[in-house]
């Protein structure tokens, strides 16, 4: 089966150049020269994976990243200026699976999209076996259209916030640590951003809790990390 690749990069002889390359490896390769349509972009070209510049015309990568994890879970891979940490680290905050500095080997790039590929692959068959609804109490999540009711109201989350609770919910009353709560909702070994999952629980429990600020679904386990309670 032939993955397709949209990458979204202002540098035409990059583009060319890889575009070669992976047509080579048996991909289909289109293309954006810049991100502020870069939803619609992906809605026409249905892409398998984006190959994401940081360095853009206008709207810059990371900004494009958050318009793709509102609407899109499939993998990204940023590519970023050489031996900027700090992009790299708020890229994969934002939701990015992987990222590789410039200037790289495109045989190194061709190795982190099949990884990214497999790995999605992994989880998209774990997805199929496992059970759509998850429900605990009064609160249902829904895998497959990616929505959570309470009460039967339902709750908008982001992309990474809904992951989150999805990890929490599958393993009621059990303790995670952040570095769990991370690796599991991004689906990929990374860095731990503590502060970032503190802020994701802090605005999930301003959407599911009916007291925030005394929260009983999601507990702090100080010192460990998070427990989803199943009020029943």
């Amino acid at each position: 089966m032939t993955r397709k690749i949209l990458i979204i990069d202002d540098d035409i002889k990059l583009i060319n150049l890889l575009s070669e390359y992976l047509e080579e490896s048996n991909f289909k390769v289109s293309y954006a020269l810049e991100g502020n349509h870069a939803v619609d972009e992906i809605k026409a070209k249905t892409p398998d994976l984006i190959i994401l510049d940081i360095m853009l015309p206008g709207k810059d990568g990371l900004e494009v990243l958050k318009d793709i994890r509102r609407v899109y879970t499939l993998p990204v891979i940023m590519l970023t200026a050489k031996g900027d940490d700090t992009d790299r680290i708020i890229g994969l905050e934002l939701g990015a699976d992987d990222y590789l500095p410039k200037p790289f080997n495109p045989r190194e790039l061709l190795a982190r999209i099949k990884a990214v590929l497999r790995r999605q692959d992994l989880l998209t068959a774990e997805d199929k076996s496992d059970n759509i609804l998850i429900q605990c109490g009064n609160m249902i999540l829904n895998r497959v259209s990616h929505t959570v009711k309470v009460n039967e109201k339902s709750v908008d989350l982001s992309t990474t916030e809904f992951n989150i609770l999805e990890v929490l919910m599958k393993s009621p009353n059990t303790v995670l640590s952040r570095n769990q709560i991370m690796n599991l909702a991004q689906g990929r070994d990374a860095m731990v951003f503590d502060r970032s999952i503190d802020i994701h629980i802090s605005k999930l429990r301003a959407k599911i809790e009916s007291d925030p600020g005394a929260p009983k679904r999601i507990k702090t386990i100080w010192g460990t990390g998070y427990m989803f309670v199943d009020l029943g």
